[in-house]
């Protein structure tokens, strides 16, 4: 037998609060939208499509002494940080709100998640075309590197500077030429020469309207704050670029000592143990715990919101075998549980797992793969979900977003943006990225 030592999680920049410090700032960000969310999870069908419905808005309104606008930036917000998930015609509070309270991990990521959304919480500025957004898009993660290595405010003048150099590289690697007045002007040459007419310089007044439309939507979501020609990262700012570029991951547990947790500790102890391993874990903590009762507790953590404690109970119900039988069965009717308790089920009968799958409808197998994109954004590294495209079963990337966008998933949008800021590919990201604005805002 041979062991393996893991390398301790990066320790955050000198000066960066505790975890519940930042949790309590982001539950302050988020503080209306958590309002908006009880108030949707307890009200009698507040629309199905992803804007509020105008009566509901109306009720939500006067229900929480906020105005309209308060009301729909709330429930964008909520959407957008797992707080609600509409599914048809009801809002149905999040897993992070019921855990909103008393898991400062959920908040953080809820904040996360929102914070990875910023170009659909603010709007961008009318008449630009829709490439030129989405350069600059791609291209903030560099300013925010800028501001998170300065460590204090850093004037806009040279964020300026950076997001122009930016988006000339991508256009480079592209071969594209600049987006704005100098397209018009190639446009309306005469094509008499046979040639291309020459195309000017970007327009610097259009990188200074893009860096002061992303400057603001940071600073809405809580990850900046705006000064008299400068910027500066919050402290929640501040951790979640770091967080970004160092990529942390949390440290693998020791399969030790998860006996005597719950399912979902014993299985968030196992998440980093290689499939062996968690097996004999999984196997230690069943022997401790009467059949009924364990698989009782497995298929109640199945049921929550964490897409990969979903995927991991399943694992260890593997491990029971024919005593879970009938309560898998039992479940195969659960929307969220069908596609695993189907392929539970298929294995358990002596089907081959890599044969399995195709057991599965499209719209099952589509549903988990959204569900399991899930799992990986929330608790995975960037390269895994970007490897995850492989695993759907539709042929090209726009069958998959269409079918991903009418599968329902609840996770859509935040899968979505988190899949757009972590592929490598600028024009896969931005057809992902309009993708999940689609979905955002009820469109086609």
């Amino acid at each position: 037998m041979s062991t393996r030592r893991t390398r301790p999680a990066p320790r955050p920049p000198e000066g960066t609060p505790p975890r519940p410090e930042l949790a309590r700032q982001a539950r302050a960000v988020l503080a209306d939208a958590v309002r908006i969310a009880h108030w949707a999870a307890g009200a009698p069908a507040p629309g199905s499509s992803a804007p509020l419905a105008t009566q509901a808005l109306e009720r939500a309104a006067t229900a929480l002494e906020l105005s309209p606008a308060q009301v729909r930036a709330g429930w964008d917000r909520a959407r957008l940080a797992g707080l609600i998930e509409l599914h048809g015609d009801t809002a149905r509070p999040g897993w992070r709100l019921r855990a909103w309270d008393r898991d400062d991990s959920a908040v953080l990521r809820g904040w996360v998640a929102l914070f990875d959304a910023w170009s659909l919480v603010h709007a961008a500025p009318e008449g630009i075309e829709a490439g030129a957004v989405a350069e600059a898009v791609e291209a903030v993660p560099q300013v925010l590197s800028l501001l998170q290595l300065s460590a204090g405010p850093v004037a806009v003048p040279a964020l300026l500077d950076l997001l122009a150099q930016r988006i000339a590289e991508l256009q480079e690697e592209r071969c594209e030429v600049p987006y704005g007045a100098g397209r018009s002007a190639a446009e309306s040459a005469p094509a008499t020469t046979g040639r291309p007419a020459p195309v000017p310089d970007r327009s610097a007044d259009l990188d200074a309207l893009l860096l002061d439309w992303a400057l603001e939507g940071l600073a809405a979501v809580g990850a900046l704050t705006l000064g008299k020609g400068h910027a500066t990262l919050t402290p929640l700012g501040n951790w979640a670029v770091w967080v970004k570029l160092e990529q942390i991951c949390v440290a693998a547990q020791s399969p030790a000592g998860n006996i005597e947790q719950s399912a979902a500790d014993m299985l968030l102890g196992c998440a980093r143990l290689t499939p062996g391993p968690a097996r004999d874990e999984y196997r230690a903590w069943l022997a401790a715990r009467t059949v009924g009762s364990a698989v009782a507790e497995l298929l109640a953590v199945a049921r929550g919101e964490d897409a990969l404690l979903r995927g991991l109970a399943f694992e260890a119900l593997r491990v029971v075998g024919a005593p879970a039988e009938p309560e898998v069965r039992a479940v195969v009717t659960n929307p969220s549980l069908r596609p695993y308790a189907l392929l539970w089920l298929a294995e358990y009968e002596g089907a081959d797992p890599d044969d399995a799958q195709e057991i599965l409808s499209r719209e099952e197998a589509t549903w988990l793969w959204v569900d399991t994109a899930a799992a990986v954004a929330d608790h995975g590294e960037t390269g895994l979900l970007v490897r995850h495209l492989d695993s759907a079963v539709q042929g090209t990337v726009p069958a998959l977003l269409d079918e991903v966008r009418a599968v329902g998933h609840p996770r859509t949008v935040q899968v979505l943006v988190a899949l757009a800021a972590a592929h490598p590919d600028p024009a896969l990201a931005k057809a992902v990225r309009r993708a999940a604005f689609q979905v955002h805002t009820g469109g086609a």
